[in-house]
């Protein structure tokens, strides 16, 4: 008669076999092949005509006969054994973060994600996934609120644990309220403040389509260096939220002074003169022979200033903006006359 197989302890084991069982049942003496449905045993032992040891070799997820051959014939196929997946688990996400608006597209990687069938961010489905291969995911992000949220995937063997490096963290979109100064040199290399919130995370800093070197402060501040430009350009922040507000900031070019009237006066007393020219709208300084002088502006092509008493001579005028600073007009200082 041939071999009977009763039961089988323990009746499942993992999918990757190496399960040590006990096969217990009648006329098993004998044996010359175990199988866990088409597969041989890695190996097994009769222990009697009632009991055999067996090691599982690696199988797919779910139940297969279990059968002793001999060479009175093969066992009923009744009895079974069941591979058991292991549950996913979520090793690493690219990238980690993304805007409160959802839309991100995120790789999950880990272990046993093949069959998945559900993936969250934190109690949120992911608005859509894609199943690539047992280690790979790409999931899209749904909306959230911000914060740090672990991404979970379920599978038939079950919901990974949330780890440390299953986190994702939704950024808020960056807000630009300042921008200190807001013109500068044409040639770039000055220091610029930008204020706002939501800075911290802030990725990316750029002058219109320039992308400019910077140093994130605190979540409301950051230190920002223009690149070389002209005219008048949209300042950005990008972070893992998005994109925020533009402000504008003024490349300005460097002052040129072209006229001073009078150009002459008394040198024991102060003359007011006017000085015509370009790009003299931002001016900060004027300076008589290296010294600071009172000024007004009037427009970009015409200030007053007032020129003190000094020694006689001529005295070199030049005007500082925010472009630079101008070449020099002179402004001769009379001497009295000798009696």
């Amino acid at each position: 008669m041939p071999p009977v197989v009763s039961s089988v302890n323990p009746a499942q084991g993992p999918v990757s076999g190496g399960t040590t069982v006990v096969i217990t049942g009648t006329g098993l003496t004998g044996a010359t092949a175990v199988r866990f449905g088409s597969v041989n045993a890695a190996s097994y032992t009769v222990t009697s005509s009632t009991r055999i040891t067996a090691v599982t070799p690696a199988g797919s997820a779910g139940p297969v006969p279990v059968t002793v051959i001999s060479p009175s014939g093969t066992s009923n196929t009744t009895v079974t054994f069941t591979y058991t997946a292991p549950p996913p688990t979520v090793t690493g996400l690219s990238p980690s973060s993304g805007s409160t608006s959802g839309g991100t597209v995120v790789t999950v990687t880990g272990t046993s994600l093949s069959g998945a069938t559900r993936v969250r961010f934190g109690s949120a489905d992911a608005s859509s996934f894609s199943v690539v291969s047992a280690t790979r995911i790409t999931a899209v992000s749904p909306p959230g609120s911000p914060g740090s949220v672990p991404v979970t995937v379920t599978t038939p063997a079950g919901t990974s644990a949330e780890a440390p490096e299953s986190y994702f963290f939704y950024s808020p979109v960056p807000a630009l309220t300042a921008i200190s100064p807001s013109a500068g040199p044409a040639a770039g290399n000055s220091t610029v403040t930008l204020t706002g919130s939501n800075l911290l995370n802030v990725t990316d800093v750029r002058f219109g389509a320039q992308a400019a070197s910077f140093t994130v402060v605190s979540s409301t501040e950051i230190i920002a260096t223009p690149p070389p430009g002209s005219g008048q350009v949209a300042v950005t922040v990008t972070a893992p939220g998005g994109t925020g507000n533009p402000l504008t900031y003024a490349y300005v070019g460097a002052p040129a002074l072209t006229g001073i009237s009078p150009s002459s006066g008394p040198a024991a007393g102060i003359t007011v003169v006017t000085l015509t020219g370009t790009g003299l709208a931002t001016a900060t300084d004027v300076e008589v022979n290296g010294v600071p002088v009172a000024f007004t502006v009037f427009s970009d092509t015409q200030l007053t200033a007032v020129v003190p008493a000094g020694a006689a001579g001529d005295a070199a005028v030049r005007v500082r903006t925010v472009g630079g600073t101008s070449g020099a007009v002179l402004f001769h200082r009379r001497a009295a006359p000798e009696i």
